[in-house]
């Protein structure tokens, strides 16, 4: 069965040439003029990838990746026509795993597609997991924090948390390495392998930003990821 793409731009020229490279990889598309319809999209189909252009009259991409992040975790890659930092960290603060800004090449925006959804795959596959197996890994902290890998699963306290995929590899990678400080570029190409690392980037420390407040970690006094200034997160075992 193809996956099930949602594309959301109101400039039909651009609509229309993203559905046509995606239906040469034998996605599934739902194309989206306007707000109305993607949310529309959004409630009744099962969608496994989100492609939403910032700028929409009524309600903006930002808004509609709010929407989705409320009920839903595939992936959301955000496009925008400005090369601007704050539109990047307001998309990644939202819940956007990747951005790519216009103009853009087809093929590039095919290739994040392509690497998002085998993320998101690998974790939804995992999840119709029933039985424990010797290879699993569960990985847990004094403090309540558990994460069973293979099954893409997150909780504090017996209490799970609704991560995104980028959300749930990057507190994969610094369980993975508990007790010891991960460098904001190694978090960045673990995650991110084919992209360019710039180290002004904040893309890592909003992300990180973001999964403490789903894991109601203060910042001042965090009791799961705390920041190693210079160098980058630690977990406490």
């Amino acid at each position: 069965m193809s996956e099930k793409i949602l594309v959301v731009d109101d400039e039909s020229e651009i609509a229309d040439l993203i559905e046509m490279y995606l239906q040469n990889e034998d996605y599934t598309v739902f194309k989206a003029y306007t707000a109305k319809d993607a949310l529309e999209y959004i409630t009744t189909a099962a969608l496994d990838l989100a492609i939403l252009d910032v700028m929409l009259p009524e309600m903006n991409g930002f808004q509609i990746c709010k929407k989705i992040r409320e009920n839903h975790t595939f992936p959301i890659i955000m496009l925008t026509a400005r090369d601007g930092e704050v539109d990047t960290i307001t998309g990644l603060t939202m819940g956007a795993d990747d951005y790519v800004t216009k103009p853009f090449k087809p093929l590039a925006l095919m290739a994040r597609v392509k690497a998002q959804l085998r993320r998101y795959k690998k974790y939804s596959n995992c999840c119709s997991e029933v039985k424990l197996t010797p290879r699993e890994t569960i990985i847990t902290t004094k403090n309540g924090l558990l994460l069973h890998v293979s099954a893409h699963v997150c909780s504090i306290n017996d209490t799970p948390l609704a991560l995104t995929p980028t959300e749930f590899k990057i507190l994969q990678i610094l369980c993975e390495r508990k007790g010891f400080a991960v460098t904001s570029e190694e978090l960045f190409k673990a995650v991110w392998s084919d992209e360019y690392y710039d180290k002004n980037s904040n893309t890592i420390t909003v992300h990180v930003r973001h999964l403490r407040e789903k894991m109601r970690d203060a910042v001042d006094e965090p009791k799961y990821i705390k920041t190693i200034w210079g160098v980058g997160y630690k977990i406490e075992n």
